[in-house]
Formats: C-alpha cells, structure tokens, sequence
C-alpha cells in the first residue's frame, strides 16, 4: 500500500483521499472548507473530487488547511480529465439527479430555446448553489444553476 504521507507518487486520485481524510479529521464541512479557501461549497466539492481545476491561492489554501503533504497543492492546479465511471449512476442521490435530466433535459432544452434562441447553457461559467428549504411536507432540497447562454450562431 502505498504512504500517503510523502510526496513519493502523488496522484491526484491519492490528493482526493488525503483531502476526504484530512476534512474528516478537522471535523470540517464542505461549507466550511469553502469558506475558509474562499470559494462556494459547490465549486470547492466539485475541485476536491477532480472535477475542477484550483487556482494556485486556493490549491494552497487547501492544503494549508487540511494538512496536505508537499506536491499536493500543484497536483490540485492540474486541469483534470472528467471521467464518469458508469454510463448509469447506482447511487440513489446521483441516480435521481439522472432521471431528472432524462425525464426534464427535453424540456429545459425546449424552453431554453424559446427563451433564448438556438444555444446552450454553459457549464464553464456556472454557478451552483444547494439550499435545504423547510417545507410542512418535508424539507426540499433546491437546487439552483446559473450558466451563461451560448448561442450556437455565436460559434
């Protein structure tokens, strides 16, 4: 098994595990490594997993804060290589995330273009936000997405 501890081989796959372990050992949230580097609790999830790429401040505030060993900080600046590791999530929150766009992308698509014109909504400059709303039902849970639009006459 290969030791964590040095900066022997990092890989970024080793980074995520170390930033899992250490947010555990700080007893941390997501919101709260968020507002500690500065970012939004999406974007900072979505970094720590691989999905995103970190600015040099924030990868060292990361890593500064969590403990992480030297080298990890340059391995969160890597842009990543975004692989889904089946073509259907098995996971029941992921899962539902899924169906939604299966059963709503027609629709949103639909009223995009009718909003907007021929185009889409960008997930490079996008903003994400999840919100836990009371409810007499049950709690809801919100989820709110900001992308800027593309119009394909644009390309």
């Amino acid at each position: 098994m290969k030791d964590l501890t040095t900066t022997e081989l990092l890989s970024r796959e080793d980074v995520t595990a170390l930033i899992l372990v250490g947010k555990k050992r700080a007893g941390l949230t997501w919101e709260g490594v968020a507002e500690a580097i500065g970012m939004s609790p999406v974007w900072t999830h979505s970094a720590c997993m691989g999905m995103n790429a970190m600015p040099e401040a924030k990868a060292v505030a990361l890593a500064d804060l969590l403990d992480l060993p030297e080298g990890a900080a340059e391995l969160l600046q890597e842009s990543p290589t975004k692989v889904w590791e089946q073509a259907v999530p098995t996971d029941p929150c992921i899962y539902r995330l899924y169906e939604i766009v299966g059963v709503y992308g027609p629709t949103i698509k639909a009223l995009i273009h009718e909003k907007f014109g021929d185009g889409i909504m960008s997930a490079i400059d996008f903003d994400m936000e999840v919100i836990r709303v009371p409810h007499e039902k049950g709690d809801r849970v919100k989820i709110e997405m900001s992308g800027k639009y593309l119009s394909f006459n644009a390309w």
